[in-house]
């Protein structure tokens, strides 16, 4: 082998390198050198596969990735110590907690009734107000301005009552109400509802007994609501209950349906004999207006009598002669006037004046002069 001169052959322990590339050393994958451009860093993707999240998110829980105080998720402690993120998950459920069971908002037609540890504390008036967290204290919100309804029967079926004179009623009625103290209203009566119904039942069914089914049927409605009302407020207030009643109102008081149409027809009845009872009266009353008239009339007639005795007896027979004489059909005539001759039929009779005044038709009269021709 020639050897020229100035240069040296390869020493025989580097024949065995590994052949450079074109961007000098190898491309080995642990980067010995210079790297091919087309070749794949370390721990790179190949091109068009993405990244999956729970991947990521599996890596860095093991401690692959993130920052400079060994690994964990967004600077919260890694695997190394799971303890402290149980710690950090149990303050922030403490906080909310706190949060949601110390600050009561209360609306305006609410209170809230404050315990503290089962014990009354105060009563809490519309806004928002804060207090020790559950179960060291708590809130209980009533509405004070809600007016509650309660209907009898709820079912709409037959609700029998007996009254004072051992007759049957079918009533259906309504109780009104609302809370007046907070405070008796949670703590002195377990069920108000109840309560309050039964209340209503008891006051109701004692005041129909005292009253007769005539007065229940009709004109006594409105002292039965108010009796009821008296009642149940006595009786809620001897309770403590906190409750006030607000009204009672009867909206159905019939006999039982089984006897109904013969109520009916005993009512039909009663008007008619009402109503008849109200003519005779009327009648009776214009025959007494008229008599005293009358009777009036005669008084001023004899005080006439009793000034001038002679002048007012010619007076009244002159008008009760008249009176008389106007309803004949007789002609008087005086004895010295009578002639042999008298046409009595062409006479002509008075009208009555009892009797509406009758046209009669006249035929047209013929004259002499024309009659000739």
């Amino acid at each position: 082998m020639t050897i020229l001169p100035g240069r040296r052959s390869r020493p025989p322990i580097l024949a065995t390198e590994t052949p450079k590339g074109p961007w000098g050393q190898g491309d080995d994958a642990n980067g010995g050198g210079p790297r091919n451009p087309w070749s794949l860093p370390p721990g790179a993707r190949k091109p068009g596969v993405k990244p999956i999240a729970l991947d990521e998110f599996l890596k860095k829980a093991r401690g692959g990735g993130g920052g400079d105080n060994g690994g964990g998720l967004g600077g919260l402690p890694g695997s190394s110590n799971p303890r402290a993120l149980w710690l950090i998950g149990a303050g922030i459920i403490l906080l909310v907690w706190i949060l949601y069971t110390s600050i009561h908002p209360i609306a305006p037609q609410e209170r809230g009734v404050v315990t503290y540890l089962g014990r009354y504390s105060g009563t809490l008036d519309p806004g928002i107000a804060m207090t020790m967290p559950a179960p060291i204290a708590r809130v209980v919100k009533v509405d004070v301005q809600n007016i509650r309804i309660e209907n009898f029967p709820e079912s709409g079926t037959e609700n029998l009552m007996l009254t004072r004179d051992q007759n049957i009623i079918d009533l259906a009625y309504a109780v009104r109400w609302k809370i007046s103290n907070p405070q008796n209203y949670v703590f002195q009566i377990d069920r108000p509802r109840d309560t309050v119904r039964a209340t209503a039942e008891s006051a109701m069914r004692e005041v129909v007994a005292n009253v007769s089914l005539d007065s229940a049927l009709g004109p006594g409605r409105a002292l039965i609501e108010n009796q009821v009302q008296e009642r149940m407020q006595k009786v809620l207030d001897d309770y403590k209950s906190g409750i006030v009643v607000v009204g009672v109102g009867i909206k159905q008081a019939d006999p039982p349906a089984r006897v109904n149409d013969a109520f009916k027809d005993v009512t039909a009845a009663q008007q008619d004999a009402q109503g008849l009872r109200n003519q005779a009266q009327s009648y009776a009353k214009q025959v007494v207006a008229r008599a005293e008239g009358e009777a009036s009339q005669f008084d001023k007639v004899y005080e006439q009598y009793r000034l001038a005795p002679e002048v007012t007896r010619r007076r009244m027979y002159y008008e009760t002669m008249e009176a008389v004489l106007a309803k004949s059909d007789k002609t008087i005539v005086e004895p010295n006037g009578v002639v042999p001759y008298l046409p009595m039929g062409n006479a002509r009779r008075l009208p009555d004046a009892t009797q509406p005044p009758q046209v009669q038709a006249t035929e047209p009269t013929v004259s002499a002069a024309g009659g000739g021709q």
